[in-house]
């Protein structure tokens, strides 16, 4: 299945320039969403997961249905203040300016095995910060896994430390 077939392109949003890669139409065809957890799970390669980390909000979807398949723990990546009990935070930099990502500071333990998953890979900036929150608590990332990626944006350049995988590269 070409899950390419599955993405709509959204010219100017958010803002005008941005060609939006929307994900929407593969969540209304259970066939492709139910296809896109298949290989995702393919390419994970037998390497052992002790946890599912998503990273707000478009990586909870995929991650959390992974987590429910394999019967993993998942953890939610969120934007600050959106997480309520202790949280460990990582700002990253954004074209203009900087954000965060926050993490419960138990959600991960000493050497824990980490699955990172998210919607899309464009300069890296979210996974990389993602990671760092998975060291901070002593956790290993294990696999990193996305269902699109633009390339021309180099991203995985920043991620190259890492096991990486895409789905729809663009």
């Amino acid at each position: 299945m070409d899950l390419r077939y599955f993405i709509r392109d959204i010219p100017d949003f958010p803002k005008p320039g941005i060609l939006f890669k929307d994900i929407t139409p593969l969540l209304l065809q259970p066939q492709a969403f139910l296809f896109a957890l298949d290989q995702l799970h393919q390419n994970l390669a037998g390497k052992p997961v002790d946890k599912i980390l998503g990273v707000e909000s478009r990586g909870f979807i995929f991650g959390a249905a992974l987590a429910a398949r394999l019967g993993l723990p998942f953890v939610p990546v969120r934007k600050p203040g959106k997480l309520p009990y202790e949280t460990v935070r990582e700002e990253y930099a954004l074209e203009y300016g900087t954000d965060a990502l926050e993490l419960h500071r138990d959600a991960i333990a000493p050497g824990e095995q980490i699955w990172l998953i998210d919607d899309l890979l464009a300069t890296g900036g979210t996974a990389l910060a993602a990671a760092n929150l998975v060291k901070k608590l002593q956790g290993h990332v294990a696999q990193i896994s996305f269902i699109i990626e633009l390339e021309f944006l180099e991203g995985r350049k920043r991620l190259q430390s890492y096991s990486l995988d895409s789905l729809i590269r663009f």
